[in-house]
């Protein structure tokens, strides 16, 4: 487990609130977006390897930087970070084009960030964990030191991604759902799966919530302490 100063705050902020409805208009997912792009996009900090075919002199390896540029020798300075590989490769030959003649370019994957959930809130070692196998919501739970006696375990908010703009917002009744006739219906997670557990009751929610610059999810509520 990583420790996240960020999300740090943030689990310790969300038990002393209360979710209510924010009175700004409810922010509207673009049409058609409920199917996630399954192909990887490239991320700040992973390595990747460009590789000019006629001109292997500008190959390049290295790290993406946290506002998602790379610096090659024969384009300078080019955005990758939210690209597809090949997405990446059509950017870096445009732009390479001005120099060389009809330029094949590949983008490799070296290394990436790891799968990863996040668990907020009142559960005993909040934080961020790596996604290894197939985990489900009560595992997560558990993994995280499980329900605090402060938790409001009927109302567990899953935060979960549909496309870079946008998270769906599902409030689950963990106790029914550990319950016997209910557990098979658990959830798996799915990588950058957030999961809230409050401690105070839940007024209402949006079903769709901007993802935050930062990584963590902006909940476009209003928070308020009780």
């Amino acid at each position: 487990m990583r420790f996240d100063p960020a999300l740090y705050l943030c689990a310790v902020l969300i038990p002393a609130m209360v979710f209510a409805q924010s009175d700004a208009p409810n922010p509207k997912p673009p049409a058609g977006f409920a199917q996630r792009d399954a192909r990887y996009r490239i991320q700040p900090n992973d390595v990747v390897e460009i590789q000019f075919r006629y001109t292997p002199e500008y190959n390049y390896t290295g790290t993406v930087q946290p506002d998602g540029f790379i610096s090659l020798q024969v384009v300078g300075d080019i955005k990758v970070g939210g690209l597809t590989l090949n997405e990446a490769s059509a950017a870096i030959a445009k732009q390479a084009n001005t120099r060389l003649r009809d330029p094949e370019v590949a983008v490799f994957l070296k290394d990436f960030v790891k799968p990863h959930f996040v668990v907020a809130g009142e559960v005993g070692h909040p934080g961020t964990f790596d996604l290894r196998g197939e985990v489900t919501v009560i595992q997560a739970i558990a993994m995280s030191g499980g329900f605090k006696e402060s938790s409001k375990r009927t109302q567990v908010i899953l935060l979960r991604r549909a496309n870079r703009e946008f998270a769906e917002v599902k409030v689950l009744d963990m106790k029914e759902l550990m319950s016997p006739k209910k557990i098979q219906e658990d959830i798996l997670i799915q990588p950058d799966d957030m999961l809230v557990v409050p401690q105070n009751r839940i007024s209402r929610l949006e079903p769709y919530v901007r993802v935050g610059s930062t990584g963590l999810y902006a909940l476009g509520l209003a928070l308020v302490h009780p």
